[in-house]
């Protein structure tokens, strides 16, 4: 009889074991963040972003990728019901003080993150007002870079991309414009004309001021210009593009790899 009972059971048992969740898996780093730089280094890699005093949680994952206004951010479409506030959210950033923002696609602070650290997590709050913290949970994270000698560190930071403030940059409506565009300063290669996007757009157009002796920027051929985050985006003919960022007085390419190239504004 024992026997017999053993034998019915015992597919029963199998089935139940077969259909046991299997224990949370650590997120693995994004592709690429062994090469990052070491601004973002130790802040790349999934995260738990959790509404305070509330059992409301996501995942996110900061990447490498840049975007137009900051770095891929990714997350479950699921994390919109859970935290609404990530609906728009797109990107993420760090802001002057080395922290994470969470950004929306026109470049504005969906969460600012202030204090902590990347190995104690951080606490914000939300354009909703409401209180979040990014906590790591035991997500893989990468070390910090074995110190080296002055020369190499140089040449790390001038390929390092800016942080920017997008508080502190120029308003939007005010890039639109002629320009003087520079490999060196005060020495003029080109005139740049950068017009204001159609209504509801967010891309302009470009048009070269008379003719351009500058053979790498007739071949850039810029034909469009996007802005956000504080980040002015220069679109090639062929779809790639540079970015500058806002100093001094004037745009600089960033980061400073290449052929250097500024950009300063023309009275009206």
């Amino acid at each position: 009889m024992e026997k017999g009972l053993i034998r019915r059971l015992l597919p029963l048992l199998l089935l139940g074991a077969g259909s046991l969740p299997a224990a949370a898996q650590p997120a693995p780093l994004p592709r690429g963040a062994d090469k990052a730089p070491d601004a973002i280094r130790r802040w790349l890699g999934a995260w738990e972003l959790e509404l305070a005093d509330a059992p409301r949680r996501c995942t996110l994952t900061f990447g490498t990728e840049a975007t137009a206004n900051g770095r891929q951010l990714r997350f479950p479409a699921t994390c919109r019901r859970a935290l609404p506030i990530l609906d728009s959210a797109t990107a993420w950033t760090l802001n002057a003080s080395g922290q994470p923002l969470l950004l929306d696609a026109g470049g504005k602070a969906v969460v600012s993150f202030q204090g902590g650290s990347a190995e104690t997590g951080t606490e914000g709050k939300g354009s909703d007002g409401k209180g979040y913290r990014l906590s790591g949970k035991g997500h893989p994270r990468l070390a910090a870079r074995a110190p080296q000698g002055a020369a190499a560190a140089a040449s790390e930071a001038a390929q390092r991309q800016t942080t920017v403030d997008p508080a502190k940059a120029p308003a939007p409506e005010t890039v639109p414009g002629r320009y003087i565009l520079m490999r060196q300063q005060n020495r003029e290669a080109c005139r740049l004309v950068l017009s204001a996007p159609a209504a509801g757009g967010q891309q302009g157009g470009t048009a070269f001021e008379g003719s351009c002796q500058d053979v790498g920027l007739t071949i850039f051929d810029p034909v469009g210009w996007r802005y956000a985050g504080g980040r002015l985006s220069l679109v090639a003919r062929r779809g790639h593009g540079t970015e500058l960022v806002f100093e001094n007085g004037q745009w600089r390419k960033d980061p400073a790899i290449g052929a250097p190239l500024l950009m300063r504004k023309l009275a009206p």
